[in-house]
């Protein structure tokens, strides 16, 4: 049964392999030469990725989620299309490291709009390609190619947004997580600094120099004190308070 899931989870890598072990058997060279590519672009993700994943993760620590919001939320309105123009705009690097990217800004609330806007620029509007674009075609050809795509974006932005809502872009594990999860702390990381009383007096307290819940059981998706738990959450200095999964326990 684990075996099926995992196989359902990475369908792609397994059609890959398949798709492999199928040439190895009836075009050995074709095979050799297609793992060699493989290899090229495996060796330049293991030298990109860990970049990546630490300024996420650094990101996510240490950037709050209103800060977020406010660039690339909802309610940025055409501040946080520009923001995001931008950023896809004088990212670096290839457009598969902009995806741990895009999901971190997610899940801390960017809109899928913006999302889309930030993925398709770092795609095709890369500022430090259009001096290239413009040696080898021109600066007719590269002005009214980035007129034409730039506008193509926001357009395709605006439908992603009416079609695909944040709800679709969860994995169910994370949808379950979601759903599951409950309010916990870290003790090791609290240094009892009292904001979180401060801030959601009905939750926590200051026990033994340590903050503690008032109730062990408060669920993310079951409380009253949401907005102050979460705004709690974001200003907690040591990152000690967080939702944890209930089959975490």
């Amino acid at each position: 049964m684990k075996a099926i899931k995992r196989v359902r989870r990475n369908k792609l890598l397994f059609l890959a392999i398949t798709i492999y072990l199928f040439l190895l058997g009836t075009m050995p060279d074709k095979a050799i030469q297609s793992s060699k590519n493989s290899m090229y672009y495996i060796i330049e993700m293991l030298e990109i990725m860990p970049v990546i994943f630490i300024l996420t993760s650094l990101i996510e620590a240490w950037v709050p989620r209103k800060a977020i919001e406010n660039s690339f939320g909802e309610n940025s309105g055409i501040k946080g299309t520009i923001f995001s123009f931008l950023l896809g705009s004088f990212s670096a690097g290839p457009i598969y490291a902009a995806f741990p990217v895009c999901k971190m800004l997610l899940k801390k609330g960017a809109s899928t709009s913006n999302i889309v806007v930030i993925l398709s620029a770092w795609a095709v509007i890369k500022v430090p390609m259009l001096a290239n674009e413009v040696k080898f075609l021109g600066a007719k050809f590269m002005a009214i190619r980035w007129i034409l795509t730039t506008t193509s974006i926001f357009i395709m932005a605006y439908i992603m947004s009416k079609v695909v809502k944040k709800e679709d872009l969860l994995h169910e594990e994370e949808k379950q997580a979601n759903e599951n999860a409950v309010l916990a702390i870290k003790s090791q990381y609290c240094i009892g600094c009292g904001l979180c009383t401060k801030l959601s007096p009905d939750t926590f307290i200051i026990c033994d120099k340590k903050a503690k819940l008032i109730n062990e059981n408060i669920q993310l998706q079951n409380t009253d004190n949401a907005e102050s738990i979460n705004n709690t959450i974001e200003k907690c200095p040591t990152k000690a308070i967080y939702f944890r999964n209930i089959s975490s326990f």
